[in-house]
């Protein structure tokens, strides 16, 4: 079944007169080409684009971004609203305009191929109308609408299934002023170039056909591999919040330098202990006012450590000051105990009067 493993990108009807055929619509291809990222050629770090304003130099969401037309002197802008109020038709259906001969359908107009699946209980209409094309060795061309814009087509018969390829239409192909110049071919050359062509004749068969590069391709990746000349894959993706600009790196917007300057400051506090905790991611305004904080408490705790200095040099003069009193009490009480014994005893010239007595 064709949707197994696949994704249906559209379900609608082919419509034919009054023949309705319901078909689910898948990519018919897919590339079988290696993917490969970017990456800096130093650190083998992913190399990543971003949706930037020219004019205010901000990285830009998809939400915000309008579709605009240039017409050299003048840009106009039209908003998604606008683009969802043209009348083009938004519809599932698939219209036949016209079947045509097969080899009328010129390839170089050829583009993306799909298959049509059949839905429903039955498939007869689906597989009649692949019939049909196959007996009458016709192409139907279509119109139908994807992805919101109008396309035309031609459906083809591809095995069991019906293709719906998309064309281009004719002024898609541009013009050209060039070309072989008039030249004489003689008999003889022809038939030889025929002869040549007949040795090389075959059917086509497209398994036969190998993309030699892409097989060497794999190989140079596999022996690198196997010899271990790899890097880890999420170290290619490095850590966003630790990257600095250095050398000829540009610092693609504001918004980025700052959060590059707070991420280093909360690193910065991580490796001092963690002592701030969440505060060492705050802004720089936060910052400030935690500085402001430290401060006022600091000349608090200096206001608080010279108010005990004073007081304690207030308690020691007032205790020195006590001292002193007691001393001077003490002097003044032997003071006056000296003159109470020099006035008991009697001086020496009583004594010499009481002796001549």
């Amino acid at each position: 079944m064709v949707s197994w493993g696949m994704r249906a990108i559209w379900s609608g009807e082919i419509t034919f007169g009054l023949v309705n055929v319901p078909v689910k619509l898948y990519g018919a291809t897919r590339s079988h080409d290696l993917s490969f990222h970017q990456v800096h050629d130093e650190d083998h770090g992913r190399i990543r684009y971003q949706r930037t304003c020219e004019v205010c130099g901000r990285e830009i969401d998809y939400e915000h971004i309008d579709k605009a037309y240039d017409d050299g002197d003048k840009t106009v802008v039209l908003t998604d609203e606008e683009l969802d109020e043209l009348p083009a038709e938004d519809n599932d259906e698939i219209d036949v305009v016209q079947f045509v001969p097969d080899e009328q359908v010129d390839p170089i107009l050829l583009g993306t191929s799909y298959f049509l699946e059949p839905v429903g209980r039955s498939s007869k209409a689906y597989v009649l109308l692949r019939r049909t094309l196959e007996d009458t060795e016709r192409t139907a061309v279509v119109t139908f609408t994807l992805r919101t814009k109008t396309r035309l087509g031609v459906l083809r018969v591809h095995e069991d299934l019906l293709a719906l390829q998309t064309l281009r239409w004719p002024s898609d192909l541009k013009e050209v002023d060039f070309g072989p110049k008039s030249t004489r071919v003689s008999a003889k050359e022809r038939s030889m170039s025929a002869a040549l062509v007949d040795q090389f004749s075959g059917d086509f068969d497209p398994e036969q056909f190998t993309d030699e590069y892409q097989a060497q391709l794999r190989q140079l990746v596999e022996a690198k591999l196997e010899e271990g000349d790899a890097v880890d894959t999420d170290a290619t993706f490095g850590r966003d919040d630790s990257t600095e600009d250095e050398g000829d790196g540009k610092v693609i917007s504001l918004m980025d330098a700052l959060e590059r300057s707070v991420q280093k400051r909360r690193d910065a506090a991580s490796s001092s202990g963690g002592r701030n905790g969440p505060t060492a991611s705050s802004t720089t305004g936060r910052a400030t006012a935690t500085k402001t904080t430290k401060k006022s408490k600091t000349a608090k705790n200096s206001k608080k450590s010279k108010t005990t200095k004073s007081s304690k040099t207030s308690a020691a003069e007032e205790k020195k000051s006590a001292a002193g009193d007691k001393k001077g009490s003490a002097r003044t009480k032997k003071a006056s105990a000296k003159g109470k014994t020099s006035s008991s005893r009697p001086s020496s010239s009583s004594r010499t009067s009481k002796k001549s007595a």
